[in-house]
């Protein structure tokens, strides 16, 4: 798909039967290395607490960190549907607070903004004033501590809960939904049932799309999880690389003539 994509534009994509490729990104460099590879959407996750700044989950991030990495990473888009995570306790309290800090993300360069849960008043509070907004359902890392850990969800009758919150998620508004850590097949099920795309991330090849960590497909994390894939070798590429430039200084041998004025 060639061109500017927008909400309305990843929406046309399922009926098309085109399969949506999407990934995070956090920064100028990652964003632009991630547009000019054609991607269709590029998400500032707050996946960052993890990748960026340390945390041991999302739920540390505020809206003062995705503000930033928001205006970081919008310098690197151009193509790519771009949109921002609300991070934890930005939404969950009522949907006037919701629509503020959609508002904020928004002016801070976004094009749609991310919740998870079926917080169905907030999404449709959200599109009610213009802004595309995406679901997100099964494994919501914000909820970690009730879930007592990054889980598998949706096994046995929870999955019916599932696929209900996804529908009551489509019926608000929302113009696609990422479906988190579940069973393949429950994933299938609900991508059939919904019209808006489903963009899976360890929910199995049935959905309508995939989005992935940045980090986690081009090998700069230490770990590695079952539901990516290192594409590139970049962590080990870069640590090589380090050392090489560690030992010519030691040595001596950079900088050389070619490098001085």
């Amino acid at each position: 798909m060639a061109g500017k994509r927008t909400a309305p534009s990843i929406l046309a994509m399922k009926a098309k039967g085109e399969l949506i490729v999407s990934v995070t990104a956090y920064d100028v460099t990652s964003g632009a290395i991630a547009d000019a590879s054609g991607v269709d959407l590029i998400l500032v996750g707050d996946s960052l607490g993890n990748v960026v700044l340390g945390y041991d989950s999302t739920v540390g991030v505020t809206m003062a960190d995705m503000v930033h990495h928001v205006r970081a990473a919008r310098a690197g888009v151009k193509d790519a549907l771009f949109i921002a995570d609300l991070p934890f306790g930005s939404y969950q309290e009522s949907p006037p607070q919701a629509v503020r800090s959609a508002v904020e993300l928004m002016r801070a360069g976004a094009e749609g903004v991310k919740l998870e849960g079926a917080y169905v008043e907030q999404v449709a509070a959200i599109t009610k004033a213009g802004i595309p907004v995406m679901g997100h359902v099964g494994l919501t890392p914000q909820s970690v501590h009730a879930f007592g850990g990054h889980k598998v969800q949706g096994k046995g009758e929870d999955g019916e809960r599932i696929r209900g919150e996804a529908c009551a998620i489509q019926d608000a508004g929302a113009f696609s939904i990422v479906l988190e850590l579940m069973p393949a097949k429950l994933a299938g099920r609900i991508t059939a049932d919904l019209d808006i795309p489903t963009i899976g991330i360890g929910a199995g090849p049935h959905c309508d799309g995939q989005i992935q960590v940045f980090h986690d497909i081009m090998g700069l994390s230490e770990r590695t999880f079952k539901h990516a894939k290192d594409f590139a070798q970049a962590r080990k590429a870069m640590a090589e690389g380090m050392t090489q430039y560690s030992e010519e200084v030691r040595t001596g041998v950079f900088p050389s003539q070619e490098n001085s004025f």
